[in-house]
């Protein structure tokens, strides 16, 4: 029973350090990557649309991006769009193609971006704790329930702390990397 609890805890763990590693992919760092500009809403047929679902973006050098949106009729609507975002990007069009020259950051610019990184490992570690104390609170109700003895809930207990140690360390590891990718002149 128990290690069933502890896989369960484990998957979800996995998926917060997933989420939280998507989520930092779209954090600017002075390098061009298709992820910064994939989930921008396009307002297509009067849904809001992510870029990604209307156009292929490449990266052909370090500091530049190019959309080709599928349908020529919304490339004003791309541009747009990108300018709305929080990004700081001001693409430019030829009518066929959009490029987006990424300028490198500045100083101030770029310990914004590491302190949005350390909100987001915040919110990650509290999901590891929030789902370590969901599966704490499984592990007592068994123990009252005197499906377990006192002893397994202990050392499940024990596990529990260990593999949400392992994760918050994990997140730890991907937020730092990303914080020295950010911080990189």
């Amino acid at each position: 029973m128990i290690e069933a609890n502890l896989k369960d805890a484990e998957t979800k763990m996995q998926k917060s350090l997933d989420a939280l590693g998507k989520e930092i992919l779209t954090i600017r760092t002075g390098r061009a990557s298709p992820a910064l500009v994939d989930k921008i809403p396009v307002e297509y047929y009067g849904n809001p649309t992510p870029l990604n679902q209307l156009a292929t973006i490449t990266v052909p050098e370090a500091r530049m991006i190019i959309i080709q949106p599928w349908d020529r009729t919304i490339i004003n609507a791309v541009e747009k769009a990108i300018q709305k975002s929080e990004l700081g990007l001001n693409p430019g069009n030829d009518g066929q193609l959009i490029r987006v020259p990424i300028p490198p950051l500045n100083e101030e610019r770029r310990r914004e971006y590491a302190r949005l990184v350390k909100r987001y490992a915040e919110g990650a570690h509290v999901a590891v704790r929030n789902i370590r104390r969901e599966q704490m609170d499984r592990i007592k109700t068994l123990e009252r329930e005197k499906k377990i003895s006192a002893d397994e809930a202990r050392r499940g207990g024990e596990q529990l702390q260990k593999l949400a140690d392992r994760y918050i360390g994990l997140v730890d590891q991907v937020a730092a990397r990303k914080e020295a990718e950010i911080m990189e002149v």
